[in-house]
């Protein structure tokens, strides 16, 4: 029988077999769909959330019953998309629609519950959503919104009711390698997110390749505070999970304060992260007994090195970085002999080319500590010559599909360096790019100088308009509980100074002091609320003047004296403030 998930729902007329009506009794290999129905019979546990706990049968069973449901939705007409949003938290009610469109040969497109208004009914709209699953929470924010989705095919999860198709005849499907699983939004840190297509084919390849390769066992207990919209939770951790039966535990979503509770909890033997969560859990109070888990291995990406060894420090636990992303033209692993800080080794086809002429840069020439000391030579877009790789597109956006690949290469859209021993460093974004008195650098190697300042947590480096031409440098910095604004603004001058490999314009011309950095839901850093308030912002902000050497706070009249400069310069200032 069914197990009684998240949503209390008990659908009427299942077979006896638990199959809801679909018949399970063949998967064409090298699917998802197959690597789910291997685990049919299997009564380890495939899964906890909470209080309750799955059977690895069960999960199967609970997700041919979604298959069946998603079967009774599916538009009449063959050739349109046979698309499910699932705007949910981290519940065993996404993984089971998850596992029900893999085995219905549908496709999930996982919606950000961070966006709001018209830019969520615009993501359900544009990839074509023929149906919905939401809860209460979910609903709420879709109140009032057009999404193009009719009401009696939003599926309530919470409502008690029972699934569509529950006793529909018998069906088997048998999903293809090539049918599309995951349309995967992009973060959209720094532009419009797009729609990243991943076919039942790909995952699995993933799913039996991570498994290996980073030693995924069956007696893992993986635990998954990254949400499921994100290629993170499902590519890094169920995927490899699923390929060899580990268990996955699930929270609804990340919570620092939680972590060690929740590992402690489900007993825990790996995690994933992205971006800025370890500093966000090591920001929490420290207790002598946060090393007495079983947590074994952290994967994860994009964890200042400071913050991967004292989260080993603290926890006990090896991280693994890679580089990678949900479009998979490229991919970088760590090994042994990897430098703290750096990506990996690259391949003979990854390589760091000028972004504007495709001429490769030259290799970077580091100092004893490690710190690069020829930025402008060296930092250029990470390539993959040898093309698109394992990128299979993005939904209806062909102009960004040509974008990434052209020339019969791969362009990732982040920056990067290798050093001579051939190991690449990441250096942030494309869109990162600053351009100061004819000077063009990156934002992650300034992001890296000043999160080395014991007070700080985490830092964003981003463009903001000078009045002549070119950029200012601005950062945003959140500092370290009890830190106060005023001894931090005094240390400032004094620490850049000693940082060596701090570059002659890199210095922030102003200093914005935040509680709490703009995240997206997978706890990378927005920089486009940060950039479009510049200086106009009801945070403390700090600035050092031109010809002056200190950081001082900003004025109303420096503010009046800063716009006042761009008057008649022909360059635009700012959006008008908002309220």
């Amino acid at each position: 029988m069914e197990p009684p998930a998240a949503s209390a729902q008990s659908p009427s007329g299942a077979d006896a077999d638990g199959t809801g009506g679909v018949d399970a009794s063949d998967a064409v290999p090298g699917t998802v769909a197959a690597l789910l129905l291997a685990r049919a019979d299997d009564d380890a546990v495939g899964l906890l959330a909470g209080d309750r706990t799955y059977s690895w049968r069960e999960v199967v069973a609970a997700s041919l019953r979604r298959a069946a449901a998603a079967l009774a939705m599916r538009p009449q007409d063959p050739a349109a998309p046979f698309h499910i949003g699932v705007l949910l938290p981290n519940t065993p009610d996404y993984l089971f629609w998850l596992g029900g469109a893999a085995l219905a040969g549908a496709t999930v497109v996982g919606i950000n519950p961070t966006r709001r208004g018209n830019e969520l009914a615009r993501d359900l709209a544009f990839t074509n959503c023929h149906a919905l699953v939401t809860d209460a929470g979910g609903a709420d924010l879709l109140a009032g919104l057009d999404t193009g989705v009719p009401p009696e095919r939003i599926v309530r999860v919470d409502s008690g009711g029972a699934l569509p198709g529950s006793g529909m005849p018998p069906v088997s499907p048998s999903p293809r390698r090539t049918d599309l699983l995951l349309l995967l939004f992009t973060s959209g840190t720094t532009n419009a997110p797009k729609a990243v297509r991943c076919t039942q084919g790909r995952l699995a390849d993933i799913a039996e390749r991570a498994s290996a390769a980073y030693g995924f066992a069956r007696s893992d207990v993986c635990y998954c505070p990254m949400p499921l919209f994100h290629g993170n939770a499902v590519m890094a951790l169920w995927a490899p999970a699923l390929a060899v039966g580990a268990s996955v535990a699930l929270t609804p979503r990340f919570s620092a304060s939680r972590f060690i509770h929740d590992v402690r909890r489900y007993q825990a033997t790996r995690f994933t992260y992205v971006g800025r969560a370890l500093a966000y859990v090591l920001a929490t109070p420290e207790r002598p007994d946060d090393a007495d888990t079983p947590l074994a291995v952290g994967f994860g990406t994009e964890a200042s090195a400071r913050d991967r060894a004292e989260f080993e420090r603290r926890f006990g636990c090896t991280l693994v970085e890679g580089y990678g992303s949900s479009e998979g033209g490229a991919a970088i692993t760590r090994t042994a002999d990897t430098p703290p800080g750096a990506l990996g080794r690259t391949a003979d086809d990854v390589v760091v080319v000028d972004p504007d002429t495709g001429v490769e840069k030259t290799r970077a020439r580091l100092g004893a500590d490690g710190r690069l000391e020829n930025p402008e030579e060296a930092i250029g877009e990470l390539v993959n010559r040898s093309g698109g790789g394992r990128f299979e597109g993005y939904w209806r956006n062909p102009g960004a599909d040509a974008e990434r690949v052209r020339d019969g290469a791969y362009f990732t859209g982040d920056l990067g360096y290798i050093d001579k021993d051939g190991f690449v460093w990441f250096a942030g974004r494309k869109d990162d790019w600053l351009r100061v008195d004819s000077e063009n650098f990156s934002a992650a190697p300034v992001e890296r100088i000043l999160e080395r300042h014991p007070d700080v947590v985490a830092a964003a480096v981003y463009a903001v308009p000078d009045p002549r031409t070119g950029d200012q440098v601005m950062a945003a910095v959140e500092l370290r509980p009890g830190t106060g604004a005023a001894v931090f603004t005094d240390s400032l001058v004094p620490f850049l100074d000693d940082q060596r490999d701090l570059g002659t314009k890199w210095a922030p011309r102003f200093v914005r002091i935040v509680d709490a950095l703009p995240l997206t839901a997978t706890g990378k850093i927005t920089k486009q609320p940060l950039r479009r308030e510049a200086w106009r912002c009801k945070d403390p902000v700090v600035w050092c003047p031109p010809g002056e050497a200190r950081y001082r706070p900003v004025t109303p009249g420096d503010v009046a004296g800063i716009e006042a400069a761009f008057a008649g310069s022909g360059r635009e200032a700012l959006a008008p403030a908002g309220p």
